[in-house]
């Protein structure tokens, strides 16, 4: 068994195509990450995948497995729940399809372990527009969706959305996750909001997003319209919310 103090959270929803590929990637890396599936009951044979390969990983690979289809934001809340139950220090957002690259993890990692910041979001827009084999409506909608969430909350992140983050413990454990409501895209916004308002600082790492090749996506226009709407109500909690401060 291999100790780390970092664990990579992956949702899963009939990713049998890429989840032991994900995985092996993630172990390939010469940092020790731990890995987490939160697997929300696919009837593709995911989590038989994921069963197989904890044999071969045993105390690295773990799983937590669902009742249903419950939701992106629930899946994280839930493995950010798991995490704090154990001595990880840096807990990881990451999705299975490999549009979120594995070999990026240690550079994310580096700017909380080594960097100091309390927060590291991939960013697909810091740089530039960094996304391979999107349609371009849908590069559009995302890049143009994240400076109306730039321009409405007035976070300085330019990839808002993005779902490629490592998280310092103190983190989580300063935000109340149960005040975390939304469970699309508007997720992603939030908690960074969030982490914003509670006084962590935040380092936007410039990746490479890459479109799924395998599986089909989860996107669809009720979680883009989540995303659209929430940060209204999230603008507004800003004004009279009270948020925990960093200690």
């Amino acid at each position: 068994m291999q100790t780390s103090d970092s664990i990579v959270i992956i949702p899963t929803y009939n990713e049998k195509e890429n989840i032991e590929n994900i995985i092996r990637a993630v172990f390939h890396l010469e940092k020790a990450f731990h890995v987490l599936v939160i697997e929300d009951a696919s009837p593709d044979g995911t989590a038989d995948i994921v069963k197989r390969l904890q044999t071969e990983f045993p105390g690295q690979l773990f799983m937590v497995q669902r009742n249903g289809k419950l939701g992106l934001g629930t899946a994280y809340i839930e493995g950010f729940r798991w995490a704090m139950r154990h001595p990880y220090e840096y807990v990881f957002e990451m999705d299975a399809d490999f549009s979120h690259n594995p070999n990026d993890l240690p550079r994310l990692y580096a700017a909380c372990a080594e960097d100091g910041y309390d927060v590291a979001v991939g960013s697909r827009y810091v740089s530039g527009v960094n996304v391979v084999n999107w349609p371009m409506g849908r590069v559009l909608m995302s890049y143009f969706a994240s400076k109306y969430v730039r321009l409405v909350t007035g976070l300085k992140i330019r990839d808002t959305t993005a779902g490629f983050v490592c998280y310092r413990r103190k983190v989580l454990e300063t935000i109340p996750l149960d005040g975390i409501r939304f469970k699309g895209y508007a997720f992603q916004i939030e908690m960074k909001y969030t982490a914003h308002q509670c006084g962590f600082q935040i380092k936007e790492v410039p990746v490479i997003f890459i479109n799924r090749e395998l599986g089909a996506s989860k996107m669809n226009s009720s979680i883009f319209g989540e995303a659209i709407f929430g940060v209204i109500r999230l603008r507004w909690d800003g004004w009279f919310r009270h948020y925990p401060r960093k200690s």
